[in-house]
């Protein structure tokens, strides 16, 4: 991607994730008009991209919520289907950033980084592949109620997504999950794990991480190999078993109860970013000149496993 096509870039990502993050803010359950804004807002982008934007509707608390859906559709290989997915609902009010029960009266977070970088990334790559006519299929994914207390239940919208997809016995041959994007730093010492992965990944958050489980990572090694082949921004892929705890980041893990390959593209969240989950998860803490070159990447990677003859998905 050329620096003025990067740019150009940067601003479309800064646009929408400002327009969710700051013109509309909290989006959850409890705020249910400003998540029907968000869901409105990203009906709107898709549309105008020249998609038809399908619904999947369900109840959560007592308010109709929707899993939002656009589909380039597949030639020879349709039946083998792509999902670039992310989740558009942002945290209500808990104690602390990694608390789970929602508490009545505080506020939640904007969601900046989590998660209006990674629909403003699915968004880009929407962008990118309209009016495309691949031999597999592809469908961009606007998940609800990723965030607690709905993550790993039964109403969580993208376990709801991938359920569906099981029932239907449809083969979802790669699930990419776009999860917290935004944060970018260069300094030793910006980057944190858990035990004992310091002990040799790089001290330093300047990366983006592909992170999968055990029984996806030969896909996610195919995706790191396309990434790499579009940029050489850093990248690093971790493939661990499912039961360490926390390893099911986002969106993917739900893909992975109904036995389909995924992976979270991310900046680790928590591990890096000091506003996660907070109010203070605003756009203007965002790095979007990078979280362009990452989404740039990510989306010819997508474009490289759909026309299918070039590339073969290993899940």
């Amino acid at each position: 991607m050329t620096q003025p096509a990067a740019e150009t870039a940067a601003v479309r990502l800064k646009t929408d994730i400002t327009a969710l993050a700051a013109g509309i803010g909290e989006r959850n359950v409890w705020t249910p008009e400003k998540l029907r804004a968000a869901d409105a807002y990203i009906t709107g982008r898709l549309t105008t991209l020249g998609f038809e934007c399908r619904r999947q509707e369900y109840a959560a608390e007592g308010v109709t919520v929707a899993n939002l859906e656009a589909e380039i559709a597949g030639g020879a290989k349709r039946a083998e289907i792509i999902v670039v997915g992310a989740h558009y609902d942002s945290r209500c009010g808990m104690r602390g950033p990694r608390g789970t029960a929602r508490i009545p009266g505080l506020p939640g977070t904007p969601g900046a980084n989590d998660n209006a970088s990674g629909i403003a990334g699915v968004l880009e790559i929407g962008r990118m592949l309209a009016g495309e006519r691949p031999a597999r299929t592809v469908r961009l994914v606007a998940f609800v109620n990723e965030e607690h207390p709905f993550f790993q239940t039964p109403l969580m919208g993208s376990w709801v997504y991938a359920r569906r997809c099981r029932e239907r016995g449809e083969q979802v041959a790669a699930m990419i999950s776009l999860e917290t994007l935004g944060c970018y730093a260069d300094a030793p010492g910006t980057q944190r794990y858990p035990f004992p992965f310091g002990l040799f990944l790089p001290s330093a958050g300047n990366y983006v991480a592909l992170l999968s489980n055990l029984r996806s990572r030969r896909m996610a090694r195919t995706v790191l190999a396309g990434f790499r082949r579009h940029t050489a921004f850093p990248a690093l892929a971790v493939s661990v078993p499912a039961v360490i705890p926390r390893i099911g980041w986002s969106d993917d893990w739900a893909f992975w109860q109904e036995g389909y390959a995924a992976l979270a593209v991310t900046d680790t969240a928590w591990l890096r970013y000091r506003h996660y989950h907070m109010p203070e998860d605003t756009p203007d803490k965002l790095d979007c000149a990078r979280m362009a070159t990452v989404v740039n990447a990510v989306g010819e990677t997508v474009r490289d496993l759909a026309l299918g003859d070039r590339v073969r998905i290993l899940s």
